[in-house]
């Protein structure tokens, strides 16, 4: 559902209640693209789209657990949140929604970019301000398909986790906190089919959380640069982690399998690009190389395939 609303809407902290931002035409929002990164399969435990439009968010925030309902009504956007983390959620929702994105930086300079720009117009990087959240579910994704990494995730939040406060829709859960994240048993991660590696690296990242953390308030480069210090995370996970936790426009993802052959098709009809012609083709959108390769991925147009597809989703690697 879109709607519009100003980037910089006063600041407003209310626990429990309804929170209006202000509306204007010129600051155009649409719910399901911008908040669509931050869910991890269709039946992700901590987050939900209703039929009446509205999503709804669970989340561990500094000052607790949270769910968060947020959607857009005769063209106003206005959220409710409940439990300890409440008034964290709703104190940053405008971040959450892109208040702090600037699409007015981006300048489309391929056809192909600019005619999705004009389609895809409420499109806004979001920020959580949150990096563990986008941390984990990033490391289960290495070196295995997307639709195996949502079912691992989907089953340590539902069994260590704790359910969403408020009236949230069924089935929806709170990740565990740091400390929980650590004492998981080893055949835990086995049965939710998690290798020793994946398992290793989020333990040994849920040890240091606090100084994780302090990445959301750091440039891209920096951020990602305290993230690659724990064993096992690289510039994917790194990257991936990051276009979330800190609404990072240039951040864009190497080392994908799939990534540079759709921007390499995209922008050169080329369907073998590597990373290095990736990165020299974004080159022109040089602090907008997310945004830019988000609307490539949002026009739908993938280089044709030569042979049948093997696994489900990406293959991600660190």
């Amino acid at each position: 559902m879109a709607g519009r609303f100003t980037p910089h809407p006063t600041r407003t902290t209310v626990r429990g209640g309804h929170l209006p931002l202000p509306v204007t035409e010129d600051a155009p929002l649409d719910l399901g693209l911008t908040l669509g990164p931050l869910r991890r399969g269709p039946a992700d435990p901590t987050f939900r789209a209703t039929p009446d439009g509205s999503v709804w968010r669970a989340s561990r925030t500094p000052d607790g657990p949270g769910t968060l309902r947020v959607g857009i009504a005769e063209g106003k956007v206005a959220a409710e949140a409940w439990g300890s983390g409440a008034g964290w959620l709703l104190d940053r929702l405008p971040a959450l929604l892109g208040a702090e994105d600037d699409p007015s930086a981006f300048v489309p300079r391929h056809k192909l970019v600019l005619a999705t720009h004009r389609r895809r117009p409420g499109l806004r990087l979001t920020r959580t301000g949150l990096v563990l959240e986008s941390l984990i579910p990033s490391v289960l994704e290495q070196k295995v398909t997307t639709h195996e990494a949502y079912g691992s995730w989907r089953a340590l939040v539902r069994k260590y986790g704790e359910p969403a406060p408020g009236p949230a829709p069924d089935g929806m859960y709170v990740m565990p906190d740091a400390r929980a994240w650590t004492q998981i048993p080893s055949w835990e991660w086995h049965r939710a089919n998690v290798d020793g590696k994946r398992s290793a690296t989020i333990v040994r990242a849920a040890r240091v959380a606090a100084r994780l953390e302090e990445a959301a308030h750091m440039d891209g480069p920096a951020a990602r640069k305290r993230l690659e210090l724990v064993p096992g995370i690289g510039p994917w996970t790194s990257a991936e982690t990051i276009q979330r936790s800190n609404g990072a426009p240039d951040e864009v993802t190497t080392g994908d399998l799939h990534l540079p052959g759709i921007v390499g098709w995209a922008l050169a009809g080329d369907r073998t690009a590597d990373d290095e012609t990736m990165l020299e083709l974004l080159a022109p959108y040089a602090g907008q190389r997310h945004r830019a390769a988000r609307l490539i991925l949002l026009s739908g147009r993938v280089p044709p395939r030569r042979a049948p597809r093997m696994t489900p989703g990406n293959i991600a690697p660190l």
